[in-house]
């Protein structure tokens, strides 16, 4: 194997914290660095893996550094950003419909439509009306009914008091 430069190695690393696979690194390094490396020595850089046991400290606490922040952090990943999801779809859907492709654009429109309604999350939705959409009933009691029930624990007043309060106010 070749030795490699420390910001190739940093990037195999990163990439590998990353899930990214073998295959996937090899070609990165490629476009990258314009360095041909093998999925071998890819897969030597991996501390969670046999062929990374003798990696050095620093590369293994930047491993577990870097897979601690990509767990954790998902907002520099766009396809997690519902506004970036809704944006390709509406392209995918545009490029459906000049295809001419109308069972795809419907799909694509029918995704979109869930997207926005949060079918895709668990969030639960509650409504807070009764039935038929009226006000929700907390108790099937008359007015009666309670300035009876007020009486009999003394804490009551009579409706002609209430009727007294409500005309001064």
């Amino acid at each position: 194997m070749a030795a490699l430069k420390p910001e190739v190695k940093a990037f195999i690393v990163q990439q590998l914290a990353c899930f990214d696979t073998p295959s996937q690194i090899v070609e990165a390094v490629q476009n990258e660095f314009s360095i041909q490396i093998t999925r071998q020595h890819v897969a030597s850089h991996d501390p969670t893996k046999a062929a990374g046991v003798s990696l050095a400290k620093k590369w293994v606490d930047l491993f577990h550094a870097t897979r601690a922040r990509f767990q954790s952090d998902i907002s520099g990943i766009p396809i997690a950003n519902k506004a970036y999801r809704l944006r390709v779809l509406d392209r995918m859907t545009v490029k459906a419909e000049g295809m001419r492709n109308m069972a795809l654009a419907a799909s694509l429109m029918e995704q979109a439509a869930k997207e926005c309604g949060d079918a895709y999350t668990n969030k639960l939705k509650v409504e807070n009306t009764g039935a038929d959409g009226g006000p929700i009933k907390y108790s099937d009691i008359t007015e009666e009914e309670l300035e009876d029930r007020l009486k009999e624990l003394g804490h009551g007043r009579h409706r002609s008091q209430l009727a007294e309060k409500q005309a001064d106010s």
